[in-house]
């Protein structure tokens, strides 16, 4: 029988249990949530924007839910109130990011804050910690698919690579009691390879931090050194090859002017262009927010994007967005908010952005910011979740127990 109590776990951890949030509102189920994975570090992108939008969520909604984060971090314990750091050995060239080694270790550890439901935003070694971890507690465990791993198997590795990594991405998630998808895309793709019990939950995006009203698009051309004439193009991200930030490089060199593109922490190793102007990863929400709405149009090309929570994000702020006709992105934009691009090849986004420019822009920006507000809050992705999870937990409490695994 697992023994947390046992001399060898003793290094493992240590949680000041005064500093647990209390749960158990008055008319609410209280249950203990928690949230692993590998893709949280200094530079994250959405996933950690996800996370961190939910706990702030569940603080001011859900009181009665105790929140824990389990993630990466340079020593294993308590790295701040409800965030549980596992040791990991970062990657090098890995951005900030780590590699848990141990699945042992990072099950010991969710064990032993003993959970009520978790969710498992990865396939690796968090993933598979979570998995059984809720065989051994006898608690629901949910999958939130936030990568098309066939389909990045397939870019580094070829086409050949791509049928092996949807095998092992389908036995991953078929041994989840829910999965959630964050688009249609990535819900017909864990269907095409035999996932059942698949949810579609989009995000939501903060519409009070991004918002029209913190462009100042003068003063940004002004300090990057170009005329107001501009049309000042952004991407932001992560300088990862499945963002396809070639392709917008080259798209722009072949408009010419009066287009620039603006790199927000995706510039690392990208060609020199003098339309393009990199900037370092911005921590800053509030700063990010306000580059943002001070662009003319985000521009996007990565076709298998599971969501493109940077998309939204650009919506609320009444930026047009340029993106693919395919995968998650498209189930975001149109021509009602932007452009499709029919290809992401450096001419199919040069033509997708010049469509775009060709058409009065005032409207486009209205309709962005309304639709980011009527479909997209996260009150909306919430309540849907914490749905789920209630519906696992309750169903989970009202079957047979079944024996602890040792």
């Amino acid at each position: 029988m697992f023994d947390v109590t046992d001399a060898r776990s003793e290094n493992l951890i240590r949680l000041n249990l005064s500093e647990a949030p209390h749960f158990g509102a008055p008319g609410r189920m209280g249950f203990h949530l928690i949230d692993t994975t590998m893709m949280y570090a200094p530079r994250s992108g959405g996933v950690k924007r996800y996370l961190l939008q939910k706990r702030d969520w569940l603080t001011k909604r859900r009181p009665d839910i105790t929140h824990t984060l389990v993630v990466p971090g340079p020593t294993t314990g308590l790295s701040a109130p409800g965030v549980v750091s596992v040791a990991a050995a970062r990657l090098p060239f890995g951005d900030g990011y780590r590699m848990p080694a141990s699945t042992t270790k990072w099950e010991t550890v969710l064990r032993m804050l003993e959970p009520d439901i978790i969710e498992a935003g990865d396939m690796f070694v968090p993933g598979h910690a979570a998995l059984e971890a809720g065989e051994a507690l006898d608690v629901p465990v949910v999958g939130f698919c936030h990568t098309d791993a066939a389909a990045l198997a397939a870019l580094h590795f070829g086409e050949w690579a791509e049928a092996p990594a949807m095998k092992h991405w389908a036995a991953t998630f078929a041994r989840f009691d829910r999965v959630v998808a964050p688009s249609r895309h990535i819900a017909a793709r864990l269907g095409e390879a035999g996932v059942e019990k698949v949810s579609v939950q989009m995000l939501g995006v903060d519409t009070e931090l991004f918002h029209p009203d913190r462009a100042e698009a003068a003063k940004l051309k002004r300090s990057l050194g170009l005329p107001s004439s501009a049309r000042l193009l952004v991407f932001a991200g992560r300088p990862a090859r499945e963002k396809n930030i070639e392709s917008l490089i080259c798209a722009v060199e072949r408009l010419g002017a009066p287009y620039h593109l603006l790199l927000v922490g995706a510039g690392k190793d990208a060609h020199y262009s003098p339309r393009v102007i990199p900037l370092a990863y911005e921590r800053d929400p509030l700063k990010l927010a306000t580059l943002i709405a001070s662009c003319d149009a985000l521009v996007h090309a990565n076709e298998n994007e599971p969501f493109g929570l940077i998309v939204l994000e650009a919506l609320a702020a009444g930026v047009p967005v340029v993106g693919p006709s395919r995968g998650g992105i498209a189930e975001l934009i149109d021509e009602r908010v932007g452009q499709q691009a029919l290809t992401v090849d450096p001419a199919g986004m040069a033509e997708a952005i010049e469509a775009l420019f060709a058409r009065e822009q005032t409207p486009i920006k209205v309709a962005a910011r309304r639709r980011a507000e009527q479909r997209h809050s996260w009150d909306t992705t919430f309540e849907g979740l914490t749905r789920i999870y209630g519906e696992l937990v309750v169903g989970r409490s009202n079957a047979a127990p079944t024996p602890l695994r040792a």
